[in-house]
């Protein structure tokens, strides 16, 4: 059944990119610890508000390039569902509740986060989406913001692996989107997004390849490291490596071979083999960190 416009606009199915706001207390082994998990959960919740809110505030400044897109076209504010003004106003109550909260139950340097996330969502809005490679780096930059939050908000040190990697990770994620961008693009012979008339297939299907043998190379050493291991107490999280590569090998074929990677949360939605990957990479984690 769909949903109405002004809850479609918001984009709930998105809200699912927050789950990284949980990665310090799952990795800080303190996932048990109900106090800071609802706290944790606060954040995720303050973040998919802020999303929500740019997802607005893109869906207004984009409407005209929307309109001639394929499927964005029926996006409610491109397809006239939702009037400019009515996005304005869910735009702003989103903020304004975002922020409420933010106040209310979360520490004081959530509020600078959140202020620094939105700030720099209105310029990647209004500019830097036009700028090729920046807009991808960009986007990968809001998921470690989103970790940034989980460590702010539950005190756990954040580990550089743990940024690191969910920084090749979303960018993985980006890349295979923006080629998505690029194939309608040439199919259609029309303009879907300024920024990727500075991209073409064999440079996205290399930086794909490249991106993701960063990715697995320094999610092994990640497993290997005598830091890791011994934090943890446990020297077999290199077995996790096996649903790393499975999941990312079938991402790749997803984006290269069926190019369908124009949403990597649908991907994550319907695609049964990415979920067994990532459920039994999750539960690896859980025997091998909490049993």
């Amino acid at each position: 059944m769909s949903l109405p416009p002004m809850i479609r606009l918001l984009r709930p199915a998105q809200w699912v990119k927050n789950a990284f706001v949980l990665l310090p207390l799952f990795f800080g082994q303190q996932m048990t610890d109900v106090r800071l998990l609802v706290r944790a959960l606060v954040a995720a919740l303050v973040f998919s508000l802020a999303a929500s809110a740019v997802y607005c505030l893109n869906d207004i400044l984009d409407r005209e390039a929307d309109a001639q897109h394929p499927t964005k076209c029926r996006r409610p504010i491109a397809s006239g569902a939702v009037p400019v003004a009515a996005g304005w106003a869910l735009c702003a109550a989103c903020v304004a509740l975002a922020a409420v909260l933010t106040w209310w139950l979360l520490p004081p340097a959530m509020l600078w986060l959140m202020a620094a996330y939105l700030v720099l969502n209105v310029a990647y809005s209004s500019w830097l989406k036009h700028i090729s490679l920046v807009d991808v780096l960009v986007v990968a930059v809001f998921y470690v913001m989103r970790v940034e939050a989980g460590s702010l908000t539950t005190g756990i040190a954040l580990s550089q692996w743990l940024v690191v990697m969910t920084f090749l990770l979303a960018l993985l994620l980006v890349l295979g989107k923006r080629r998505d961008d690029v194939v309608l693009q040439a199919e259609s012979g029309k303009v879907v997004r300024r920024g990727a008339a500075n991209y073409n297939i064999e440079f996205i299907n290399m930086a794909l390849t490249l991106v993701a043998t960063i990715t697995l190379v320094a999610y092994m050493m990640y497993t290997m490291s005598d830091e890791v291991t011994a934090r943890l107490g446990n020297h077999h999280i290199y077995c996790t490596a096996v649903f790393a590569l499975a999941g990312i090998l079938r991402y790749l074929q997803i984006t290269l071979v069926e190019n369908k990677s124009g949403s990597p949360t649908r991907v994550l939605a319907h695609d049964r083999f990415i979920q067994v990957c990532l459920a039994c990479w999750v539960l690896a984690f859980v025997v091998i960190i909490y049993c």
